[in-house]
């Protein structure tokens, strides 16, 4: 596969490569089991910059990231390269606050210890977020927009149906955005906003990937039906998919439980007899589907960037799919590469 193919993301020009960079990583967050890595600001700026280097042209943060550090991190390192070579994707529902007596972001840019979010998708807040994001990413616009998490609160759903969708449909209307979507690590709730918005996008977070085919039967089918493109979010489920097996992992944030850590052994062995690398397995089998337009994986050093970027291309014998087909892995008419 060819991680710098061009896949559009709505019908406004809106290019992205198949490899992508996702910005928690980015933020210098620390969470469960060093998920976030607690990346060092100058660490992030190399990556960014090589990613951009090397051909990758899509970017994605959101406030919530190290409530706002990523994004700061992406406008430092992408602020004197043109702006057109990149797309970024960032997200609304969560406005930043500061602390009473904290510090802002105009005092000390990449310290927001003392910012925390706050769940709201209302229209206000909507445009407040991305009026925000704009100013951390040192940017005048941004190509994709998506709702962020409307499950966390029982009122998300609501609001984002009745203000954030229709705001980001105003917006891209008058041309202010070009794309529009959400960004969930579930598919049901994506789906009624499929079903409800012509939306372009849809950044689905481990429901789809090696080990997990949750979204697969009813969801992507759905997507592909009306031409929404899913960018696929946490291609290695949290960890399990990219780490020594041997040791504690997670997945969906918290320890793997013993019966999907089986499963991913299963899955590392039918590679390993084939010389593969587990990893480059499942980042190739998401992208093989139709409705997948790009995945974004985190790095946490530029070593792990430019090994994402090498086991897109490298070659996977057509036995290593059929192997796991017939050992029930993965689905038995599941599109691969």
């Amino acid at each position: 596969m060819d991680p710098l193919e061009k896949v559009e993301i709505g019908n406004q020009g809106v290019e992205v490569t198949r490899l992508g960079l996702g910005g928690a990583p980015l933020s210098g967050m620390v969470l469960g089991d060093g998920l976030y890595g607690g990346t060092a600001h100058d660490e992030a700026g190399r990556i960014i910059r090589r990613a951009h280097e090397i051909g990758i042209n899509y970017f994605d943060t959101a406030p919530l990231y190290g409530s706002g550090r990523s994004e700061v991190r992406y406008g430092t390192a992408l602020s004197s390269l043109d702006r057109d070579s990149y797309v970024i994707s960032t997200k609304v529902g969560r406005v930043l606050e500061v602390y009473e007596g904290g510090t802002s972001a105009e005092d000390s840019p990449d310290n927001f210890a003392d910012h925390y979010a706050v769940d709201s998708w209302t229209r206000d807040d909507v445009l407040r977020s991305i009026e925000d994001s704009l100013v951390r990413l040192q940017t005048d616009h941004v190509e994709i927009v998506l709702v962020h998490d409307p499950d966390t609160q029982p009122h998300g759903e609501k609001q984002a149906m009745e203000e954030a969708f229709p705001t980001l449909v105003e917006l891209r209307e008058q041309g202010t955005i070009k794309a529009i979507g959400c960004g969930m690590n579930e598919w049901q709730m994506p789906a009624r906003f499929v079903r409800s918005f012509d939306i372009d996008a849809v950044l689905l977070a481990g429901r789809y990937t090696l080990l997990d085919h949750d979204a697969y039967d009813e969801f992507l089918p759905l997507c592909v039906e009306r031409d929404v493109k899913i960018i696929v979010g946490g291609p290695y489920n949290s960890g399990i998919l990219a780490r020594d097996l041997d040791g504690d992992v997670t997945f969906n944030y918290e320890l793997a439980p013993k019966h999907l850590v089986d499963q991913a052994r299963r899955l590392d062995a039918v590679c390993r007899r084939h010389k593969v690398d587990l990893k480059a397995a499942a980042l190739q089998f998401v992208l093989a589907h139709p409705a997948v337009g790009t995945v974004v994986p985190g790095a946490q050093s530029v070593a792990e960037l430019e090994e994402n970027f090498a086991l897109v291309g490298q070659e996977i014998p057509s036995d290593v799919w059929a192997e796991m087909k017939a050992d029930g892995l993965i689905p038995g008419d599941a599109p691969t590469p």
